[in-house]
């Protein structure tokens, strides 16, 4: 396959912008300690007055479940995604009282609608925002955000996973990674007119 057609996907999933300072730094459910890690990052440099967690567990495995990374640092349970995101974004310097914790969603579509009911319900407007999430999930996770918030500018800040072979320069040469990016295409596109 020619290169420009992996480049042209690459350029797709993998969003990535600058941080700027903005309302609210969002994250999207999941058992990745490196997305609320790099939220910590961001708050600490003052990008954001809020920090939102979003998320309960997997709508197919019913449950937390194990982390898929950070379990050697963050030993305990958790019952939701949203608080272990919340114990790392705490462990990390980031106070208690400006995360606002999203603790109902099981997949990215929900993380983005029930975070901005639940900013509505606080009184808190949102005009431009940090999307901190997976790097081959910045896109879906994106248009989900951008819908829930048409009104807002978002900015795709993801973190870096410990998926050697998931990044933006080499998804393409490992049978892991061209399925990992190519179903994030083909949820896009059956999810995109739902």
């Amino acid at each position: 396959m020619h290169k420009s057609f992996y480049d042209a996907i690459t350029e797709f999933i993998f969003v990535e912008d600058e941080p700027a300072k903005s309302d609210v730094i969002f994250i999207p459910g999941g058992k990745h300690c490196e997305l609320p890690e790099k939220a910590a990052e961001l708050y600490r440099l003052g990008y954001a007055k809020y920090v939102v967690p979003s998320g309960k567990y997997s709508i197919v495995k019913g449950c937390m479940g194990e982390l898929k990374s950070g379990a050697d640092k963050y030993k305990e349970e958790y019952e939701t995604e949203s608080d272990f995101y919340t114990d790392v974004l705490t462990r990390n310097k980031v106070p208690r009282e400006v995360i606002i914790e999203e603790k109902e969603a099981t997949f990215t579509d929900q993380n983005a609608k029930f975070s901005r009911r639940l900013l509505d319900e606080k009184g808190i407007k949102v005009k431009k925002a940090i999307l901190c999430c997976k790097g081959f999930h910045a896109r879906r996770s994106l248009m989900y955000y951008e819908r829930a918030f048409p009104e807002a500018e978002i900015l795709v800040v993801p973190a870096t996973l410990a998926y050697p072979d998931i990044q933006k320069d080499n998804w393409y040469k490992s049978e892991k990674g061209k399925k990992r990016v190519i179903g994030e295409i083909e949820r896009i596109g059956k999810q995109y007119f739902m």
